[in-house]
């Protein structure tokens, strides 16, 4: 499921390929994902219009359109990503959303579920204050706000929790918990501070990390859980089995030897 790093990923693809280029044609092929607009809104709103700048909150990309037309807004849902195409180029299956520019490039937002959405946003500051975002993960969090996180719940769903931070889904969720050694059932306003700190560091070097590998698992350091996530996986630290439980309503991976601490 597509969490912070690779909404970095694609916000720096939709940079590279689709900034300062006129939108030729727009293309909507499914509906259901439009977030409370109509495709024939999509394409007045997009069409003849350039991408002057590219934002991220947490797991949400938004563009700004020229001519005061706000922001196009895309949130990747499960399956979610952005293709680039060019000329000649096969279109791929599930596209719900394609950008035709001048010289043939094309941005392709594709997503095989109907999770994912597709907006329009006035103001980019608005929308995260009416959807109750907490602060972007990499970008707003200090340690000092990090700290006033730690309530009643596990460290686990207190991660998770969008209104509180905004970025971490499960997956890297258990990777910054992995990378702290810390068990994902704890509760986090019985964390020491010393943990907290460590905690946090953790965050911020996972995230960075896992956008410096694109988000690829198999490009991941190598002392990181994510590529070894699944039946079967071992921690790539003491080689024992990893064990799976469910905690904050997700499975949960983590190793039962080096996560020992809850505190």
């Amino acid at each position: 499921m597509p969490e912070l790093p690779d909404a970095e990923v694609f916000r720096r693809r939709i940079a590279r390929n689709g900034l300062h280029r006129r939108i030729e044609t727009v293309r909507v092929s499914d509906e259901r994902l439009l977030d409370g607009i109509s495709p024939s809104t999509v394409r007045r709103r997009l069409k003849g219009r350039e991408m002057e700048s590219t934002r991220r909150h947490g797991k949400h990309v938004f563009v700004e359109l020229s001519e005061g037309q706000g922001w196009l807004r895309l949130h990747f849902g499960m399956t979610g990503t952005i293709r680039v195409l060019k000329e000649g180029d096969e279109r791929p299956d599930h596209v719900k959303l394609q950008l035709d520019f001048p010289g043939g490039r094309s941005l392709a937002y594709t997503n095989t579920r109907t999770f994912g959405r597709i907006g329009l946003a006035d103001d980019v500051g608005t929308f995260v204050e009416e959807k109750h975002l907490g602060p972007d993960a990499l970008r707003e969090l200090d340690l000092s706000r990090f700290r006033r996180l730690m309530g009643g719940k596990s460290i686990k769903a207190t991660l998770m929790d969008q209104s509180a931070v905004a970025g971490l889904g499960n997956v890297y969720t258990d990777e910054t918990l992995f990378q702290a050694g810390l068990y994902p059932g704890a509760r986090a306003d019985r964390l020491r501070d010393g943990t907290v700190e460590a905690l946090y560091r953790a965050m911020r070097r996972v995230l960075e990390k896992a956008i410096e590998a694109g988000a690829d698992p198999e490009a991941m350091p190598d002392d990181f859980l994510l590529p070894n996530r699944g039946a079967g996986g071992a921690c790539p630290r003491c080689g024992r089995g990893l064990r799976t439980e469910k905690i904050a309503g997700r499975m949960t991976y983590f190793c039962p030897h080096d996560q020992r601490r809850k505190q």
